[in-house]
């Protein structure tokens, strides 16, 4: 079963760029999220992604991160509810995680 998911991309006040996600990343959509991740990697130089409107974070949703973690410069901005899953899988030593 496929879970909703929204990926909106743009730039913000500093020419950074920008993707917000909502809903739930999960094995069925991560593919779709690391695509939507790459493109704006790919545009800009940093890409913060703001989960704030995300409710589920799996393993998969994870992996896209660390896979891409080392080599950007990639800044999580996330809910308290996220705040556990980002700092036990340790993406907090590779990224810049920002609880809001």
């Amino acid at each position: 079963m496929t879970t909703g998911l929204t990926l909106v991309s743009g730039p913000d006040d500093d020419g950074d760029r920008v993707l917000t996600v909502t809903g739930e990343i999960d094995m069925s959509n991560a593919a779709e999220f690391g695509a939507a991740l790459d493109r704006e990697l790919a545009a800009g130089t940093a890409v913060t992604v703001d989960f704030t409107g995300v409710t589920y974070l799996d393993s998969a949703g994870i992996a896209v991160l660390f896979d891409r973690s080392g080599e950007h410069d990639l800044r999580l901005l996330a809910p308290k509810l996220l705040e556990r899953v980002l700092r036990v899988s340790g993406l907090n030593q590779v990224a810049k995680v920002m609880i809001r």
